[in-house]
């Protein structure tokens, strides 16, 4: 017969749910219940750190450009509005694609904030992270990064934090001298930071006279990246339709490749010659966001030869988020 267990006169020492510290998942929860972590108070940390928000930027002003600069854009930032104004001592409050050491985020010395988009970040909703990281960076001290940390699951989310009503206007640099007010003074790790970025970076332009497309170029050939917000289905449709008739190009030497998905969104990508600049695609994208409405508004059944190129699209489309 097993040997009873001792019963315990006195009572564990309780924590409440905001104290209890994160431990490995097979060690005893610290609230003292008996039971292992992930039975107990890990249940519903491991499920926000595994249930994915497919479009965390939803709702958000300027939600294609928020997928853009998190996936596509090497440097990038923008000023961004709190819902309830900046608090005393910040006079800034930038996002920016990447800062220095990878860091999450960086209270500078004059209390301003820079929030990094490009992170990693622990759990299934960019949103919650980036809000998290943001409330940390504004109550740090001046002259300090903030390391990133999983959010609580019931933190708020960018959507809470961001003015609903605040125009989403992202500035594209050439290099991350953004990083500090003065290069020729920052310390040696984030010289070295900046020079590695700087040499790293594909020059990237962002279009004025269409929504969210961003050129680039590379050594053997340019490329449009144009994030889109319309549903995926009836998106693919239009893309097919205009492919089929020939009208899916932007121009002489240029050739829609595919799409990514990225957070939600579908990001058509174009072929461009080397001799093609943003600049020069102004004015054709512009035509081809003319011909893309005319073909949305389409909602008759395709063709055989729609169906073929909208298969063809589909089979060259890559999942990034």
């Amino acid at each position: 017969m097993a040997k009873k267990r001792p019963q315990t006169k006195g009572k564990r020492p309780q924590i409440t749910d905001g104290e209890i510290p994160v431990v490995g998942a097979r060690e005893p929860c610290p609230c003292g219940s008996g039971r292992r972590y992930k039975a107990c108070h890990g249940r519903a940390a491991a499920q926000a750190a595994t249930e994915l928000v497919q479009r965390p930027f939803e709702g958000l002003p300027g939600e294609c450009d928020w997928v853009a600069l998190r996936e596509l854009v090497p440097a990038a930032t923008v000023e961004l509005t709190l819902k309830d104004g900046l608090p005393e001592g910040v006079p800034s409050v930038t996002l920016a694609t990447v800062l220095p050491m990878a860091w999450p985020a960086l209270r500078r010395d004059d209390g301003s904030v820079l929030i990094g988009l490009q992170n990693d970040t622990a759990s299934g909703d960019i949103s919650r992270d980036l809000a998290d990281t943001l409330r940390r960076a504004l109550e740090a001290e001046p002259g300090s990064p903030v390391q990133g940390r999983r959010a609580p699951a019931d933190g708020p989310r960018l959507q809470d934090v961001l003015a609903a009503d605040a125009a989403f206007e992202p500035v594209v640099h050439s290099g991350f001298e953004f990083w500090v007010p003065d290069a020729e003074n920052a310390t040696p790790d984030v010289a070295a930071s900046l020079e590695r970025a700087n040499a790293a970076a594909i020059p990237t332009a962002r279009l004025t006279g269409v929504d969210s497309a961003y050129w680039c170029r590379t050594p053997e050939k340019n490329h449009l990246r144009w994030v889109m917000p319309h549903p995926e289905e009836q998106l693919l449709d239009a893309l097919a339709r205009l492919h089929a008739a020939g009208t899916s190009s932007l121009g002489e030497g240029t050739r829609l490749v595919g799409s990514f998905r990225a957070h939600g969104l579908i990001v058509p990508v174009w072929d461009l010659p080397v001799s093609v600049g943003a600049d020069d695609i102004e004015k054709p994208a512009a035509e081809f966001a003319e011909r893309l409405t005319g073909a949305l508004a389409v909602d008759a059944p395709l063709t055989a030869e729609e169906r073929r190129a909208r298969g063809g699209l589909t089979n060259r489309q890559v999942t990034l988020s």
